[in-house]
Order: C-alpha cells, then structure tokens, then sequence
C-alpha cells in the first residue's frame, strides 16, 4: 500500500487526527510542571486510545479503558492529590533539563514501538477472522463464571481507598498546618 492509497481512506484520516492528539497528550503528561494538568492530558492520551480502539472495532476494550482508566484511575489518582493536600502549582524546582530527558525518553519509545510495528507487519492489511466477540459474551462470562473474584477485587479495592483516605487525612497541629502553608 502506497502512502496515496493509504491517505485515500477517510478512516486513515481519522486514525490520524487520534492519533497526533494522543502523541501531543502523551508528550505534555511526561513534559508538565503541574500533576493536575498532567493527569488531564493523561485522561486526553486514554480517551484517545480508546477512540483509536473503536476504529479496530473492539468496542468492549475501548469502554473498559474509558470506565477502568478514565473513570477510576484517573479520579482516584486527582482525589489522591487533594486529599493529601500536596500542592497543585506549578514546580518552579523542575527545570527545562528535567523535563527534557522524559520528553527526548517519550520520544524514543514512541519510535522504538513504531519501528518495531512496521518491522512486525509492515504494509500487511489485518484480515478479519469471522465476527468479533460481542460483547454480550464477554460481560456474561465476566459476571457468569468469574463473579465472585470480580466482586472479592471490587471490595479490596474498596478497603484500599477507606485506608489510604484514613491514613491520609490526619489532622495536622496548627504548627503542622502553619508550616504547610508557608511553603
């Protein structure tokens, strides 16, 4: 397939578009001097995949990486944030030789996958193997057979939040309070 045969296909364009968006999330999460707008464009490069995962016709593993990442990691990783009361500004100690490291490591990886995808499958077109699984099958396998470890991981998952809520949420002395504040 020629690059003209390929920007023919309006699909291609959209695959595109999805994917420079998740390049430039993916890039600014590792180059942010602030976790809240790193864990933002986190959510921008997940939602991305996901979109990318929908034009492959998986439609089960694009909601779940929605629910799973965007939905619980992502909101347990900004209540993390606030309910440690670390502080959310930019980090003036960062400085442009440390976030360029992560930034030219980032990029590396990127063109190391890349390469090794091309070098996998080259211009191979993927074939479809008769029907996708629906997703009907997978959810009453998961909640069929797999229900009580799906439930027992709901409930330590559970247990884990209450702890780290109540480990980190100690009142702190005035002193303590006075000194946080200052910083």
């Amino acid at each position: 397939m020629t690059f003209s045969d390929w920007i023919a296909e309006p699909v291609n364009w959209v695959f595109a578009a999805i994917g420079l968006a998740v390049l430039f999330s993916g890039f600014r999460v590792v180059t942010s001097k602030n976790v809240v707008h790193a864990a933002l464009y986190l959510v921008g490069a997940l939602a991305g995949t996901a979109g990318l995962f929908l034009l492959m016709s998986a439609e089960f593993v694009a909601w779940v990486l929605v629910l799973v990442y965007i939905g619980a990691v992502i909101v347990l990783f900004l209540f993390g944030i606030m309910i440690t009361r670390a502080p959310t500004g930019l980090d003036e100690s960062l400085s442009s030789d440390q976030t360029a490291m992560p930034a030219l490591l980032s990029a590396a990886v990127f063109v190391v996958m890349t390469w090794a995808s091309i070098d996998a499958f080259g211009t191979e077109l993927l074939a479809t193997v008769g029907e996708a699984t629906s997703t009907q099958v997978i959810g009453e396998s998961l909640l069929g057979r797999f229900v009580i470890p799906f439930e027992v991981v709901s409930f330590v998952l559970l247990a884990a939040l209450i702890g780290g809520i109540t480990i980190a949420r100690r009142d702190l002395t005035p002193v303590e309070e006075e000194e946080r504040m200052s910083v």
